[in-house]
């Protein structure tokens, strides 16, 4: 009961965000299958994939940016509920129309408006959050967005043959239901006021340029190259596993993928709560390092048991366990070290970080695919996966002397 108590006290309007996440998760059907969808339903190769993948990222870049513009200068809640509105349609459009490249165009329009809600979200959970409360917080969106996500990727692998529509339908019905309780339910947005020495470097500095607060603070850069490059390795679940599965698996692929993804969503719903109660203590940058560590590991056992099953499932629980002390990490990190008036911009840049680093990975990834196959590549991942677990020790040390206030 521990566990589930920790997530009380928080402000009505948090609840109702976690919420929102919840139900538009429930119909997360298209994205994390677009690799199956591209090479299953549209006989497109890796490279091609890699190359989809990298335009809609591409496109991405200048949409996050404006994302996060939007959240510092607009009415965050707004902002959402505009942007969801779009996919909406996108997904609702997708479904009545024959598969071909407009349906690719739509879903990445939906895509990219659901990036660009990104730094709104996370900004408006700040604002209405006391420090002290911001990792509890956060921590209960991830939850609940991933209780949503438990069972539609599964759903997805099965609809994916013969019922793809269905798929579409269903993610453009749960964005709406979920803008719909956004729009009516959140209210009270005034942002909380953080005193104290710890919330010292939280101080708005309005009239002042991002790039000027980021001149100042190197070490939020580093940090951001660091996270934008852990899921940008992490997306390589989303694109290289379920090429190695519908080579080595055929048509089974689509379902034994949908399934390890279930098993995603089940595990970081159990170890959410766990980690968010037993890493309390534990700084940022720690959990960073932890959730690189971890990563690595993850796919090197998937590497070395490729074509045999039940290990699928073991990787993906390593996997996920680094997957949760980076999310944990991400967002309380940011916010205990920007300026508030500048929260939804950083967010943008993170996305633009994440967006550009990733495209250009799947690129290089798809290549040495091509040309040295599949063991060459998961190689070459976990090659860069040990740079970063590096790195991030480097991180650990330096954050501690700049950011004194926070380890008192």
């Amino acid at each position: 009961m521990k566990l589930i108590s920790q997530y009380k006290g928080l402000r009505r309007e948090n609840y109702v965000l976690c919420f929102g996440r919840l139900v538009t998760a429930m119909g997360a059907m298209i994205w994390p299958m677009l690799t199956m969808i591209l090479n299953q339903k549209m006989g497109m190769s890796a490279e091609h994939i890699a190359w989809v993948m990298a335009a809609v990222g591409i496109l991405s870049l200048p949409a996050n940016l404006i994302g996060g513009k939007m959240a510092d200068h607009f009415n965050k809640k707004m902002n959402i509920v505009y942007l969801d509105s779009i996919s909406v349609l996108c997904y609702v459009i997708c479904a009545v129309i024959p598969l071909s490249v407009k349906s690719v165009v739509l879903m990445s329009a939906a895509s990219i408006c659901q990036s660009m809600e990104h730094p709104s979200y996370n900004a408006l959970t700040a604002d209405i959050t006391a420090m002290e409360d911001r990792e509890r917080a956060y921590s209960l969106q991830y939850l609940c967005m991933n209780l949503g996500l438990v069972m539609s990727p599964t759903i997805a692998g099965i609809l994916l043959r013969d019922y793809l529509w269905l798929a579409f339908l269903i993610s453009g019905t749960s964005i709406g239901c979920s803008t719909v309780v956004i729009f009516f339910l959140v209210k009270d947005i005034a942002p909380v006021r953080d005193t104290g020495k710890k919330a010292v470097y939280q101080t708005e500095r309005k009239g002042e340029g991002l790039w000027v607060v980021l001149k100042e603070n190197p070490i939020i850069v580093l940090y951001l190259i660091l996270v934008s490059s852990y899921f940008a390795t992490y997306q390589m679940y989303n694109y290289l596993m379920p090429l190695d599965l519908a080579r080595l698996h055929g048509d089974s692929g689509a379902v034994i993928f949908g399934s390890i993804t279930s098993v995603n969503c089940v595990a970081v719903v159990i170890f959410t709560p766990l980690f968010t109660r037993v890493f309390f203590r534990i700084p940022e940058t720690v959990k960073t390092m932890l959730g690189q560590i971890l990563l690595t590991a993850g796919y090197g056992l998937f590497m070395l048991c490729l074509g045999r099953i039940p290990f699928y499932y073991a990787a993906i629980i390593i996997l996920t366990l680094g997957e949760v002390l980076c999310t944990l990490a991400e967002s309380p990190y940011l916010t205990k070290r920007m300026p508030a008036s500048h929260r939804g911009r950083i967010n943008g840049v993170s996305e633009v970080l994440r967006t550009g680093i990733t495209s250009i990975y799947q690129l290089v990834i798809g290549f040495v695919y091509k040309i040295g196959g599949s063991r060459t590549a998961w190689l070459t991942i976990l090659a860069i996966g040990m740079f970063f677990m590096i790195l991030c020790g480097v991180l650990v040390v330096k954050d501690r002397k700049v950011y004194k206030n926070l380890y008192l």
